[in-house]
């Protein structure tokens, strides 16, 4: 199946990922990792996307901390497409950045924004629904959202509710678009299961798509900031610095509440892809090798009595010795070891908030 002719990509690579201490610091955040074979989380998006956006039009977003480590992992990118934000102000004003650096090479063109830092097991199924969000947002001029159907009443998630079928054209993929009712906030587990007996509910994977006609008209009807910002990059003899001038100004805000929360109009899909959003080291587990007694590991590992424990090592580090205890998070780097347990998974940046810096 061909790819639309006009396609771009963003990929937002400036989160930190705290909740992978001691293996993620400031300048090596999550999507820099190599969490499950010895591809990071960043070249597995990029990779992601072969075959249907060429190289010279994707663009990576990061900051400063992070900008040399992520050109050193894409060779393969032009350098000139990885830029760091001069500040941050959250996805909104790094889509904005984004569709006028596209803008300024083809104003018609159809544009996808996902995150650097999640995983998607089934590569070709994910294409193929990017290309049915293509093909729909432009047939549609309407924003295109990626739903993942949940298998489970995650609480941790948001929530998409699907409205009525769209007849549009797929892209021959055979793939369902509906209109987005509405989206919901992340639920309590009862609520989730709710959603989960009602159907007609997916997990948002924070992945959009839409044309830049699409995304400059909603922008100027709800945030028109941005879209001037846009507007001004777009015709701009000079990008980087009207992006050093301007980007600092405009206002911190999430894509979410600046735009598909209040756009009249919201298209949907909904993937079977093998997605995970990789937000902690139970995330992780799952795709790790695993004894009889449910423990995770990479790297050398001794349980005896021991139960449901993760353990991750980088290279060179000796082998962990497990005795008698259950539920917890091990983590050896050369410079630090963490032993948290497993439930307090999401709360290991109460720790990094206390760290010295030269571990940061």
């Amino acid at each position: 199946m061909a790819s639309p002719p006009n396609l771009y990509a963003l990929i937002l690579a400036g989160g930190s990922g705290t909740r992978f201490w001691p293996l993620s610091r400031n300048a090596r955040p999550k999507q820099l990792l190599a969490l499950f074979d010895d591809e990071t989380l960043i070249e597995k998006a990029v990779n992601r996307l072969d075959g249907l956006v060429p190289p010279e039009r994707i663009l990576v977003l990061t900051n400063e901390a992070q900008l040399e480590g992520i050109r050193a992992a894409l060779p393969d990118l032009p350098t000139e497409n990885i830029v760091a934000e001069p500040a941050r102000r959250d996805t909104a004003p790094a889509i904005a950045l984004a569709a006028g650096w596209i803008a300024a090479r083809d104003p018609q063109a159809t544009m996808i924004a996902l995150p650097a830092d999640q995983l998607v097991v089934k590569v070709e199924e994910f294409r193929q629904v990017l290309r049915a969000a293509a093909a729909a947002a432009s047939a549609e001029q309407a924003p295109v959202t990626l739903g993942i159907r949940p298998d489970w009443p995650c609480p941790s998630y948001g929530y998409i509710e699907r409205g009525a079928r769209v007849e549009t054209d797929d892209a021959g993929t055979g793939l369902a678009v509906h209109e987005v009712e509405r989206f919901r906030e992340k639920p309590s587990v009862e609520t989730a299961g709710e959603y989960l007996k009602a159907g007609g509910f997916s997990w948002n994977a924070g992945i959009f798509i839409w044309t830049i006609p699409t995304l400059l008209r909603e922008l100027s009807q709800h945030c028109s900031p941005l879209a001037a910002f846009v507007e001004a990059l777009r015709d701009s003899k000079d990008f980087a610095a009207t992006v050093t001038e301007r980007f600092p100004a405009l206002e911190k805000i999430s894509i979410d509440f600046a735009l598909m929360e209040k756009a009249g109009r919201i298209l949907n899909l909904e993937a079977e892809i093998g997605w995970d959003d990789v937000g902690g080291w139970p995330s992780v587990a799952k795709y790790l090798e695993c004894d009889e007694q449910g423990n995770a590991r990479r790297g050398p590992l001794l349980a005896v009595d021991a139960n449901d424990n993760i353990v991750f090592s980088t290279d060179g580090m000796p082998k962990v010795c497990l005795l008698g205890v259950g539920n917890l998070i091990v983590v050896q780097t050369p410079d630090a070891l963490l032993v948290a347990n497993r439930n307090d998974a999401d709360q290991i940046k109460k720790l990094v908030d206390r760290l010295p810096p030269e571990l940061l």
